[in-house]
């Protein structure tokens, strides 16, 4: 069935006036001109270049590593950085791409300079101050191209810290409740950040980058909490972060982060059945049934709520 004919027989099925029929229309995006397929081209194609580049240039620095003196070591670097940033701030047309240029060999530097000075910084500290200094590029790019990458080095930065104050390791316990509810805010300012930068969209890449990256760390602290010997706070801290983070979303009516928030929930949900089954019912066959049973319904109300909540917006009729 063609759209046309999805959005005359939703508009007869409802009712709808001529006013909110065209609000359908419009919402549908049916009358939207095509996507030009040049701007996605040109784009994925500047930021392959970019990528290629650098790329390109590590591998001559590796080629010749023995050969160039420490100095010229961070000149070749440091110029290749500057040069990208002069490229991004006179060609408007491609600061995306030089931007992530710039973004990628600031890393590149930051590591150099680490491993050449034995500064015995942590790695998650490598990974925050990658992040700090990439700020204003990325700020300046005003691209997902940008924003994507960033947030993927933010996100690191706070699962390593994370790994670091918990012993060096993924120790959960009482002890280490606090740095878990630290990291789990982290994430979530993350997200809300990503959410109201400037030129931000419910469907921007760097937007649903953080979202993933949250629902990750959040499922497996929550998942270690629930599977320690003891049931331990991190189980009920994550699900609650976890839940804070759907009821939130469910107002923006933002397909992806609903689903990624319902499918995390529902998994600590069953396995906090099954932990249950475990220790009562020793996965005998009932409790494999209950499971089940559990498993089908949580998943079921997820899906049939998401559905309603998009519908009562407009999108997915």
């Amino acid at each position: 069935m063609s759209l046309h004919e999805q959005l005359y027989q939703w508009t007869a099925r409802q009712g709808l006036d001529a006013s909110s029929a065209r609000r359908l229309r419009d919402l549908s995006g049916l009358d939207d001109p095509p996507v030009d397929p040049w701007t996605w081209l040109r784009r994925g194609t500047g930021a392959l270049a970019a990528g290629l580049i650098g790329f390109g240039v590590i591998l001559w620095i590796a080629a010749n590593w023995g050969e160039v003196s420490r100095l010229m070591r961070f000149a070749l670097i440091e110029a290749l950085f500057v040069a990208s940033l002069a490229g991004a701030a006179f060609r408007a047309a491609w600061r995306a791409p030089l931007g992530l240029l710039a973004f990628l060999t600031l890393g590149g530097l930051l590591a150099f300079y680490g491993q050449t000075y034995q500064t015995g910084a942590d790695p998650w500290q490598l990974f925050a101050v990658w992040a700090l200094l990439g700020l204003p590029i990325a700020w300046a790019a005003r691209s997902d191209l940008m924003w994507t990458p960033w947030t993927v080095v933010v996100a690191t930065a706070i699962g390593l810290w994370i790994q670091t104050f918990a012993d060096h390791g993924w120790r959960i316990d009482a002890r280490t409740l606090p740095v878990h509810a630290i990291g789990i805010a982290a994430y979530a300012l993350l997200c809300v950040a990503m959410a109201l930068r400037p030129g931000a969209t419910p469907r921007s890449w760097a937007w649903r980058a953080a979202v993933l990256s949250a629902v990750v760390a959040m499922s497996a602290i929550g998942l270690g909490g629930l599977f320690a010997r003891h049931v331990e706070g991190q189980f009920w801290l994550a699900l609650a972060a976890i839940a804070a983070g759907l009821a939130l979303n469910w107002r923006r009516a933002e397909v992806f982060a609903l689903s990624a928030f319902a499918l995390a929930f529902d998994t600590l949900i069953v396995c906090g059945v099954g932990r249950v089954v475990l220790e009562v019912m020793r996965f005998d066959l009932g409790g494999l049934f209950l499971m089940g049973l559990v498993a089908c319904g949580v998943l079921a109300a997820s899906v049939s709520l998401i559905m309603r909540r998009m519908r009562a917006v407009g999108v997915g009729a």
